[in-house]
């Protein structure tokens, strides 16, 4: 294992804001990945392989000192890294994406490690990614590899057994005695009202006063449905891009990406397809209204070129600069709440761009762009 230098300066005091990361366990081999992706395939075979795809275009992206680590052969000493980096760059804790499929798992062993070893000082809590995986994901064409499902309440009760050991854990987030579960797409769940009656049920059986459920607010369709959903997470720039980014901006987004589109079906010299200003999501995220039960989201960087390659986004002139700027707006949104929880994609998504983790290119600015958004 790599040994960092870290700057042990944050001391924890003045926060006025916890900030969640979400995580990507994708940093280990598993069958299925090796069948649908080739042999010994993980997030860092996507990283390696990226290219510039422009003139100026800063791929691909190496971890601090060439530290690609495995999530299965050096869990125990990675998760001990991140969570001593979280700590002392003021990061309250993590938010694991569970891969469930009615029964069937992905990508589960980096959380299965954690749980084992609680002398990782590390805050945790989970969110179920519930959707389908399919070749779309790294730009190829659309095919269902795993098609995700929900069936029927003896499936949500082997769910909630398998989850039931981390809402025990006292690392696990909780707000008061209720474990929070964070659900990325509840729109997609028929039965949602079912399922969480069933998940508040075992809970109470179990001591907890039942569950604390986070909804996400994504790309996809907003939910409806009134009573169900305690809060939600913003998942940026995703969210934003989708339903806040003003009239007039997505109308000259979408036609460029139209004209990208055409040329790239005529032309052998392709274009990247979608390119867009950081600037501008930044500045919709900054000067939107809080609201009380929606924590707000916010993205370092991205640039998912490294998976979809021309088919990708690239968000432009990102600096961690202008990260803590708009992380500083996010706080004022956010202080004086009983739930000041501001969310941060990503830790580590290297595929997309999006991470905090140390790089070659900007060090830890990112980091301590949150150590000092969080001092101020």
């Amino acid at each position: 294992m790599k040994t960092f230098t870290v700057n042990k300066i944050w001391k924890g005091m003045g926060i006025k804001m916890r900030v969640i990361c979400m995580y990507l366990p994708q940093y280990h081999r598993f069958p299925e990945n090796d069948a649908w992706w080739g042999e010994g395939y993980t997030e860092w075979t996507a990283v390696k392989r990226a290219v510039p795809l422009y003139k100026g275009h800063a791929q691909p992206k190496h971890p601090y000192e060439d530290w690609y680590y495995d999530l299965e052969k050096e869990g125990v000493k990675t998760l001990k890294w991140q969570a001593s980096l979280a700590k002392d760059y003021g990061i309250y804790g993590f938010c694991f994406y569970h891969y469930w499929f009615c029964g069937k798992q992905l990508m589960e062993k980096p959380m299965e490690i954690l749980l084992a070893h609680p002398e990782i000082n590390l805050r945790y809590s989970i969110c179920w990614a519930n959707e389908s995986f399919t070749r779309t994901w790294y730009g190829l064409a659309d095919q269902v590899l795993m098609r995700q499902e929900y069936g029927v309440e003896k499936d949500w009760q082997r769910h909630f057994t398998y989850l039931l050991p981390f809402f025990l854990d006292k690392r696990y987030m909780k707000v008061g005695n209720r474990p929070v579960l964070h659900i990325y797409r509840t729109k997609d769940i028929k039965h949602l009202d079912k399922m969480l009656a069933c998940f508040h049920k075992l809970a109470k059986n179990n001591g907890f006063d039942g569950m604390f459920i986070v909804g996400g607010r994504t790309a996809g369709e907003e939910e409806t449905r009134e009573g169900l959903i305690d809060a939600y997470y913003t998942f940026e720039p995703g969210y934003t891009l989708k339903h806040d980014f003003g009239k007039l901006a997505s109308i000259e987004y979408q036609s460029k990406v139209l004209w990208r589109t055409i040329w790239n079906k005529l032309f052998p010299r392709k274009k990247l397809e979608r390119r867009i200003s950081i600037d501008t999501i930044f500045a919709r995220i900054a000067k939107r209204e809080g609201e009380e039960k929606v924590y707000p989201g916010l993205f370092p960087k991205w640039d998912n070129t490294p998976r979809r390659s021309y088919k990708g986004l690239v968000y432009e002139g990102a600096s961690p600069e202008k990260f803590l700027s708009c992380l500083k707006r996010l706080k004022e949104k956010v202080e004086g709440r009983k739930e000041d929880f501001v969310y941060i994609n990503a830790w580590n998504e290297w595929g997309e761009g999006a991470y905090l983790e140390p790089d070659k290119e900007s060090g830890f600015a990112y980091l301590e762009a949150v150590r000092c958004a969080g001092e101020d």
